[in-house]
């Protein structure tokens, strides 16, 4: 099993996009202050992705301010 950090990296911009000659897959970039990773996402993970996302993002809380 992987090790996992204990703290994660902010997403600072992404972007989703077909590869002209395989549009079976979607390609996510993510960018961090690290740089840009790219993922290969087949319409299933795609799917689950975005499922998974949207729950999440409906239980986030809104940010308390800093005192």
């Amino acid at each position: 099993m992987t090790t996992r950090s204990t703290s994660a990296e902010f997403v600072t911009a992404f972007a989703t996009g077909w590869p002209e000659h395989q549009p079976d897959i979607m390609v996510l970039s993510l960018t961090t202050h690290k740089g840009m990773q790219d993922f290969a996402l087949s319409r299933e993970q795609a799917l689950l992705v975005a499922k998974t996302i949207k729950q999440t993002a409906a239980r986030l809380v809104t940010p308390t301010k800093a005192r």
